[in-house]
């Protein structure tokens, strides 16, 4: 087992290289990745029953004790990054499949990694992590319909097909998890080191894919998709943490927000796009995936430094 911790830590350390890496590949070998395009959905499946193997009910306790704090982190989570992404895709004026993609990565619950660059940067974690569990918990009804209200002028949008894929695709697996973790707690224990590491190789994979199947298309748009991302997470994290202030957050809580808000579970508008739309508007999610890691790094990074210093 811990030859597998050092293999784990090794390749989530460097999860950004093996990801440029084997985008890389996968642009200039597409039949490589290509053929397995209907792997997506069940990889996401792998990532979100990790989700559920580390939640516990734990995680939900503060909906009851600091409701302000979760409703405004719900809130702010389902209008900043559908409305940011809009804003974004009219303001480059995107192709309507690209606009639509990137509204589709706002309109998605905020990822676990937020979770992990909270607690780097001395945040709120428990905030961080019970508002990324209601949120993932209220994807099914809030994404697809959000996501019907904004990129239905653009595209046609089967919103019920959505919702039933976000039941399979996130709450089935979550709750799968919880419930493995509840009865088999020591198992769970022993194999949780291992599980970030099937996460990373399962986010590679689907990159890997994604960017296969859109490689004929991706060098027309690479340049304005990379701008359009870097736009609605910068403006995600920043509005975030700005909204958190204004309605009397402190700085730890802040930083907690500033996180859910401004980091996506791009996974998951990975492979609904796929599913429902075209490898095209997967592009924005892909892309996400790797910058938002990046982004939250740096920014996390800063704020456990300054945190020191005062």
């Amino acid at each position: 087992m811990e030859t597998v911790e050092k293999i784990a830590k090794f390749i989530t350390r460097f999860f950004p290289v093996w990801v440029i890496l084997f985008a890389v590949i996968a642009f200039f070998y597409p039949a490589l990745f290509s053929g397995y395009g209907s792997w997506i959905t069940y990889l996401l499946g792998l990532i979100m029953l990790g989700m559920g193997l580390t939640m516990t009910l734990n995680d939900f306790k503060l909906v009851l004790t600091r409701p302000k704090d979760v409703l405004c982190g719900v809130v702010f989570r389902y209008l900043i990054m559908p409305l940011v992404a809009f804003g974004v895709g009219k303001l480059l004026g995107l192709p309507p499949l690209l606009a639509a993609g990137l509204i589709l990565v706002g309109c998605c619950p905020s990822g676990t990694a937020s979770n992990v660059m909270t607690f780097i940067a001395k945040g709120d974690t428990a905030l961080s992590v019970t508002v990324s569990s209601i949120n993932t918990v209220l994807a099914p009804i809030l994404t697809p319909y959000i996501f019907l209200l904004l990129a239905g002028t653009l595209i046609p949008i089967k919103a019920e097909a959505l919702l039933v894929d976000i039941l399979k695709i996130v709450i089935l697996p979550v709750a799968l998890g919880i419930i493995i973790r509840t009865v088999a707690s020591d198992f769970v224990d022993k194999v949780t080191k291992v599980i970030p590491l099937v996460s990373v190789v399962s986010i590679i994979a689907i990159i890997s894919i994604v960017v296969a199947l859109s490689a004929a298309k991706l060098a027309t748009v690479a340049v304005i998709a990379f701008i359009a991302v870097i736009l609605h997470n910068a403006l995600g994290l920043g509005i975030g943490y700005g909204a958190s202030r204004a309605v009397g957050m402190n700085h730890k809580k802040g930083k907690a927000i500033s996180f859910e808000i401004g980091m996506e579970n791009s996974g998951l508008a990975v492979a609904l796009a796929i599913a429902h739309l075209d490898p095209i508007a997967a592009i924005p999610g892909a892309i996400f995936s790797v910058w938002h890691n990046f982004s939250g790094s740096l920014l996390a990074g800063y704020w456990a430094a300054k945190e020191d210093k005062d």
